[in-house]
């Protein structure tokens, strides 16, 4: 069996009765977007642009994502933020896919990657490890994916970060996600410009398990002019055309 190719580096309908607007157009027409992001459930999303997939995080069904639809789609890279099964299941995929889990930088075709090295729980990591955070830019959009992470965001952690373009946090709380109120001390932080929200409670968890909240207990602590809800998993963006003064959350559906 040929070794796959893990690379290590050394060093609805309850949103809409909340009356949520879709805050401020963040596309010019006439612009083409030059990234699209599709969620497929919990913290996994492929990225398209600049001739390139990266799919983050792809999982098993159990727990949190055990009535998703098994994320496996055509990608030239893979990014894990941890090797548990809701976030790092790469089971079933092309074995020359290249995987990157360890936190560093890389350069893969003419793309920057940089992971970041973040406590995976409230407690130091003793509980749950290590979560790394993925940082890369793409279709000229400057990414920040948190996986899961629950820790506080120290200097260092924030330096590497950079600002953002879009950030994908969790908001669902428990043991190794933010909860809503932590989740928005991160965004006011870090200063994006979109925000998608991710590893909270769906009907595709198994509740008997999956111990997050709803995505409503996050949106209720940000100004409804700044929310959307998207009818679909995918949001199409122009670099060109991002907000510039207020972030912009935008909540997909599956």
């Amino acid at each position: 069996m040929q070794r796959r190719k893990f690379i290590q580096c050394a060093g609805g309908g309850v949103l809409t009765s909340l009356g949520l607007s879709w805050g401020q157009e963040i596309f010019a027409q006439n612009l083409p977007p030059t990234l699209t992001i599709e969620w497929f459930g919990h913290s996994c999303f492929l990225f398209t642009g600049d001739n390139q997939k990266i799919l983050v995080n792809p999982f098993t069904n159990v727990g949190c994502t055990a009535g998703y639809k098994l994320p496996r789609p055509e990608t030239d890279l893979i990014l894990i933020s941890s090797q548990l099964l809701d976030e790092g299941s790469v089971d079933d995929f092309p074995t020359d896919i290249k995987i990157l889990y360890d936190p560093g930088d890389y350069k893969i075709k003419e793309m920057t990657l940089r992971g970041i090295s973040m406590d995976h729980d409230r407690e130091g990591g003793r509980r749950f490890g290590r979560n790394v955070a993925w940082s890369w830019t793409q279709g000229g959009v400057k990414i920040l994916h948190l996986g899961g992470a629950a820790a506080p965001i120290s200097l260092e952690q924030k330096i590497l970060m950079t600002k953002p373009d879009v950030l994908i946090i969790p908001v669902g709380g428990g043991e190794k996600n933010y909860n809503a109120e932590e989740a928005k001390k991160v965004i006011l932080e870090l200063s994006p410009k979109i925000v998608i929200p991710s590893q909270y409670l769906t009907k595709a968890a198994d509740t008997n398990v999956c111990k997050l909240s709803k995505v409503e207990d996050f949106l209720t602590l940000i100004p409804q002019k700044q929310v959307g809800i998207l009818k679909g998993n995918s949001l199409a963006l122009s670099s060109k055309n991002l907000p510039k003064n207020e972030f912009l959350v935008r909540v997909l559906t599956i």
